[in-house]
């Protein structure tokens, strides 16, 4: 197969032939993780034995190849890579500690053509300075930073001994003048909070949403570790680069959702501002754009997203806390669902707002009118079925959340969810999924307020549509209402008890994705149903 090929490839020892040498061992590291740990075994020891001897070559890019070679592996071999890391982690750490370039005062130039530099990157006294840049040594620094990052995600506890020093480091390489570099370092931070909680947690807290009164969970060493790399993240979250804030939101947000309220605590109103910063284009990162929202600008940020996604993180770990930031946060977000934003904005800010609604319960109730409902219906309406989908979400939980309040908007909820059924689900994933949370949108609207929605009408459409062909993630809700419909004896399920009883037996096939514990509760219920 590919790995003997590759084996004598790893091996070779002609200069002229290392790129091919690199190129072998970059195949396997992507072998690892599409056969898995059980399947890679048999050649991880002649990989890693081949990766390492070329870190004794004088080749900077056989190192870089090395290092994402070992990031790879130790992804999929996780505990079984731990054994490597006595050897191969100083090496890495050591990497960090190079010199990659810096800005240097540049000599007097005497000369014919002394007058013609125009370098304006003078300082205040008329000195000159340039840019001494090490290629090489960058892009082995930035694959030595993605290595340590797989390797304090994936090894645990094995990784806590060189904890002290890698945060060290990393905080060092977050100041780097190379945004390659810092946005490397936002990305591989976290994993060091990851290695903390697999030491003194077993893998994972039990934190609750928006508890902060009570004693932490974290203990001393995992708030330590955890205060270090957030406050790193939220720095680099106030960067002039793109790239490395967009990774350092998605670095934070990874954290809170580990750790949980405690954790935002540590870097609360600075991590809050400055997300706001940057979601009102006011951050520095964004000092050269046109602010003004109705240009009708047509080019979708994609580090935005990861934005949105930290804002609903902040919901997800501070629950009702949240509420009292609504008026600052609500009015940004709802700037990306114009209709004049693209479509990745609309849906982008329509699932931000979906999130919220699950998170907030009926915290999000004096918006319900002015902000929500409009911002499902145009959802609902919109063109583009990756924010119908995401509306479709959002008017459920909506509902979900609050309940009877809202019954008296049901009738056009409704109205504009029953569009989305006619949407043909051959056409692509988005398609189907888009009917997928329709279908579940119905059902939160019906176990929330069972009396304010016909029954009758509505449930023949979501049976049809039944059982979910691409977001699995709402079967429980959708299960979960029919089951809680028949238990109740209601006459309009008990109308379609065969219709029920066919969906029952498809999501309990064999090929079916529906989860085990959902699986026995439907086969119960189709013995049941007569």
């Amino acid at each position: 197969g590919v790995a003997k090929l590759m084996a004598p490839l790893m091996a070779i020892t002609d200069e002229k032939l290392f790129s091919l040498r690199g190129r072998a061992l970059e195949c396997m590291g992507y072998l690892s993780i599409a056969v898995g740990k059980e399947s890679f075994r048999p050649y991880f020891t002649q990989s890693m034995q081949c990766a390492c001897e070329g870190l004794a070559l004088d080749s900077t890019d056989l190192h870089e190849f090395a290092y994402a070679a070992f990031a790879n592996m130790a992804k999929a071999m996780e505990s079984e890579f731990s054994p490597c890391l006595p050897e191969l982690v100083p090496h890495l750490l050591h990497v960090l500690k190079q010199d990659d370039g810096c800005l240097e005062k540049q000599a007097e130039v005497q000369g014919a053509f002394d007058g013609l530099n125009d370098s304006d990157d003078e300082d205040e006294e008329g000195g000159n300075f340039v840019i001494n840049v090490r290629t090489a040594l960058l892009d082995a620094k930035k694959g030595a930073i993605t290595a340590i990052g797989e390797i304090g995600a994936h090894c645990g506890v094995a990784f806590v001994p060189f904890l002290e020093e890698t945060i060290s480091l990393l905080q060092k390489a977050a100041s780097n003048w190379h945004p390659l570099i810092k946005a490397e370092t936002a990305e591989s931070l976290p994993s060091l909070v990851v290695s903390i909680v697999a030491a003194k947690h077993g893998g994972s807290i039990d934190w609750e949403k928006g508890d902060i009164a009570g004693a932490s969970p974290l203990g001393p060493e995992t708030t330590t570790v955890a205060s270090a790399v957030l406050k790193e993240l939220v720095g680099l979250m106030k960067d002039g680069d793109k790239e490395t804030v967009g990774k350092a939101c998605a670095g934070v947000e990874n954290v809170l959702t580990l750790c949980g309220p405690h954790a935002l605590n540590l870097v609360g109103n600075e991590c809050l501002e400055a997300t706001h910063a940057i979601i009102t284009k006011s951050a520095p990162c964004q000092l050269d754009e046109n602010v003004d929202y109705d240009d009708e600008d047509d080019e979708h940020d994609s580090f935005m997203t990861s934005v949105c996604d930290l804002v609903a993180a902040f919901g997800r770990v501070m629950g009702p806390h949240f509420a009292q930031y609504l008026p600052t946060f609500l009015p940004p977000i709802c700037e990306f669902a114009k209709s004049s934003r693209p479509p990745s904005d609309r849906g982008m800010a329509i699932g931000c707002l979906g999130e919220l609604a699950q998170e907030l319960g009926d915290g999000i109730k004096e918006y319900w009118t002015p902000v929500f409902l409009p911002a499902v219906l145009a959802g609902l309406a919109d063109e583009d079925h990756n924010v119908k989908r995401n509306a479709a979400f959002c008017a459920g939980v909506c509902c979900e959340g609050l309940g009877e309040s809202i019954a008296a908007d049901y009738v056009q909820i409704l109205q504009a969810i029953g569009q989305l059924f006619s949407i043909d689900v051959s056409i692509s994933d988005t398609s189907a999924a888009a009917v997928d949370n329709a279908s579940a949108g119905v059902c939160r609207m019906i176990m929330a307020s069972p009396s304010s929605v016909p029954i009758a009408q509505v449930l023949p459409v979501v049976l049809k549509a039944l059982p979910l062909k691409n977001d699995m993630t709402e079967n429980e809700t959708v299960y979960k209402c029919l089951l809680g419909l028949l238990q109740m004896n209601n006459a309009d399920a008990l109308v379609q008890k065969s219709e029920i009883k066919r969906v029952f037996i498809e999501a309990t096939a064999p090929d079916s994705k529906v989860d085990d514990h959902l699986k026995a509760q439907l086969t119960t219920a189709i013995a049941a149903i007569n």
